[in-house]
């Protein structure tokens, strides 16, 4: 039987314009499902169903085809059940649609892989996700009401504590695997029924109850980062023009060089030091003036014309994996970098290779506090690193 994921990503939002693939934690929104998606291995096609020429784009550098759905249901009445059905209308080859909420961004593959056990081997027609929560209900009163409210799941007289009261189970709106012909009858849950029962820390919904700065910590400890496990950062290679600075010559009438840098980088390169990462400069052009003006006391590489061999050199005289070292690249020379390093990012204003490139786009843009940016991005990963070893 043939298992589709469908992530729908329609490109109107009444909340957060373009949210799908709004950075979250340096990660288009969409991106941090689809990478659970394709990691768990077990679907044989990957699909986005949208609207939008943006969200098409993401889509397929994170590896999904792209549907294009109809104006009909990319509407805001529109409901899940009619795009989805509209999907299956124009893919008869597909028996089963795992749709994935775009907005769940601490999905992790091995729920996936559980998920499709459950359907696709013990014959269920639909599974869908739910998170256990310990929360006592009480009855709405209403304005005007002459009433009192009433207990709905307790006995006031002897409540329960959490430890001696298994909760309830809640839809988290994760994920809806159903098989063709429930959805052609127009149910996304009916047959034989099941649900999955995600960790309460992954269960998180960008739409209903968490919001961007507290979903972005929360992705940063519990999210799902690719199939090798998270190493410690030892090296930080930055490119200088355009990452460290803005990329801008200024030039005097007596025809010297001048360029700008922001203070905040060079607390973050300080900082960075400080935690024992060695952070060092690569630059296509001749810029040694420049850098001796600056007195970072970073080693520095410039006029380099195969950046990759520099960064490899690097590394291997320091005895790295992959997974330890960090690059900060914004042109399409570090592209390849950008593609090597275990952790890679982007200042905002990066070329579009290298955004495609990287593990993570900064807000600030190059000379501007990319750099601190990044640095503090590499800090909470490696918190991330310091718990896992601790569970």
């Amino acid at each position: 039987a043939h298992l589709a994921a469908l992530v729908l990503a329609r490109g109107g939002s009444k909340g957060i314009p373009l949210k799908n693939i709004k950075l979250l934690a340096g990660v288009p929104l969409i991106g941090w499902v689809l990478r659970a998606a394709i990691d768990a291995g077990v679907f044989h096609s990957i699909w986005v169903s949208t609207d939008h020429d943006e969200i098409e784009k993401v889509a397929k550098q994170f590896g999904a085809q792209v549907h294009r759905r109809s104006p009909e249901v990319s509407q805001d009445s529109s409901t899940s059940l009619e795009a989805i059905t509209e999907f299956l209308n124009h893919h008869q080859e597909v028996d089963i649609v795992g749709n994935i909420q775009a907005t769940s961004p601490c999905l992790h593959p091995s729920d996936l892989i559980k998920v499709a056990d459950l359907i696709q081997k013990e014959g269920f027609d639909s599974v869908f996700s739910v998170v256990r929560r310990h929360q006592f209900r009480w009855s709405e009163v209403k304005k005007g009401e002459n009433k009192m409210t009433e207990p709905q799941n307790l006995n006031p007289a002897k409540r329960y504590r959490r430890q001696d009261w298994p909760g309830e189970l809640y839809e988290n709106g994760s994920f809806y695997f159903a098989k063709r012909h429930l959805i052609e009858k127009g149910y996304l849950q009916g047959g034989k029924m099941a649900y999955y029962e995600m960790r309460a820390e992954h269960s998180v919904d960008i739409d209903i109850d968490i919001d961007w700065p507290i979903a972005e910590q929360r992705v940063l400890s519990f999210g799902y980062f690719g199939k090798e496990p998270l190493k410690e950062v030892k090296l930080l290679v930055c490119s200088i023009d355009g990452c460290l600075t803005n990329g801008r010559i200024y030039v005097t009438e007596d025809q010297k060089e001048m360029v700008s840098y922001d203070y905040r980088d060079i607390v973050g390169i300080d900082l960075l030091k400080k935690r024992g990462i060695q952070v060092r400069l690569i630059s296509d052009r001749d810029c040694s003036k420049t850098l001796s003006a600056m007195q970072l006391g970073c080693v520095a590489k410039v006029n380099v014309t195969n950046k990759l061999q520099v960064l490899k050199d690097w590394q291997e005289d320091m005895g790295l994996s992959w997974k330890e070292v960090a690059y900060l690249g914004n042109e399409e020379t570090d592209v390849e970098c950008l593609k090597q390093a275990g952790m890679s990012g982007v200042p905002a204003d990066a070329c579009a290779a290298a955004q495609k490139a990287a593990g993570y786009i900064c807000k600030s843009r190059g000379g501007c506090g990319a750099v601190r940016e990044f640095a503090e991005h590499i800090f909470l990963l490696l918190e991330k690193v310091n718990s896992a070893r601790k569970q």
